[in-house]
């Protein structure tokens, strides 16, 4: 009986922090110091490394509070928008969520600033932002959707800052991350329409409803068609390369877009979100071809 009820609490903790997506965003980090800044380093060489393991623990760190400070001022509109996922206030009181938000931040802007200057000012500003996303900035228009899709560019960029390599890969890949993410948001905002417009949210879909939020996705859909097209082209001579992107990274995503257009209903929209991911994870591991 005491086994059963660990084994639930540990779920209700792995569900509070999105563990899939912590691992996601740990994967993506060592791709990017693998694929694109070392490729010349022999792999073990580069996983006997302890500043990356650093840098993965302050990414987990922040990543964890994070998610944790958005579901403490989301109790309400979680209630309504997602009642089975329900943790704060349910499994884990708005306390103990908050002690937990609070370590987990200072672990990773301490281990951030050990690792440098650069990195623990990075970290500092990932946490600010995702209290201010958390406590306001969600509510408003776009500037919710533009803060998550920076921060994942940014999950990106300081590998290299603490590397201390950079190339033109690593910004090309924040702008795949970037672009995919503000679509990702702007389809869980169309998702939670209904407990976001009961607490007075001023996102996209409220303001500009689902068919004028549809026309801002086939706008940054093109701009994400333009920019997988121009990283093929310009590789022109990396075939494998070329063939990946348009087979598992276009080909899906004029799938996706279609879907888009016929979405009208929450489950179709959850859809699309998880879609979203699925697209988006396959472009990173388009890495590979750069080691």
């Amino acid at each position: 009986m005491a086994q059963s009820r660990f084994y639930i609490s540990l779920k209700k903790v792995f569900n509070l922090i999105r563990l899939p997506n912590l691992v996601i965003i740990a994967f993506c980090q060592v791709l990017v110091q693998v694929c694109l800044l070392q490729p010349q380093v022999p792999v073990l060489a580069i996983f006997s490394d302890e500043h990356l393991y650093l840098l993965l623990l302050a990414t987990f760190c922040i990543a964890a509070a994070g998610y944790i400070i958005n579901d403490y001022y989301d109790i309400k509109i979680d209630a309504i928008n997602k009642p089975k996922r329900l943790v704060v206030g349910k499994g884990v009181n708005r306390r103990q969520a908050m002690v937990a938000h609070l370590l987990l931040s200072a672990i990773g802007v301490i281990v951030g600033f050990t690792l440098s200057l650069a990195v623990g000012f990075i970290n500092t500003g990932a946490v600010l932002l995702l209290w201010g996303y958390s406590a306001q900035l969600k509510k408003m228009l776009l500037l919710g959707n533009i803060t998550i899709a920076f921060l994942s560019a940014t999950m990106l960029l300081v590998v290299s800052v603490n590397v201390g390599v950079d190339n033109k890969a690593v910004w090309a890949y924040a702008l795949f991350a970037f672009i995919i993410s503000v679509i990702r948001e702007i389809i869980k905002d169309m998702e939670d329409v209904k407990g976001d417009a009961t607490f007075g949210c001023r996102t996209l879909p409220i303001v500009a409803g689902i068919p004028g939020s549809k026309w801002v996705l086939y706008g940054l859909m093109t701009v994400f068609y333009l920019t997988v097209v121009s990283a093929i082209i310009y590789r022109y001579n990396d075939l494998p390369f070329g063939l990946y992107m348009l087979l598992l990274v276009l080909v899906p995503s004029f799938f996706f877009l279609r879907y888009i257009v016929k979405a009208d209903r929450k489950r179709d929209f959850a859809r699309l979100s998880n879609w979203c991911k699925g697209i988006m994870l396959l472009g990173m591991l388009s890495m590979f071809f750069f080691r």
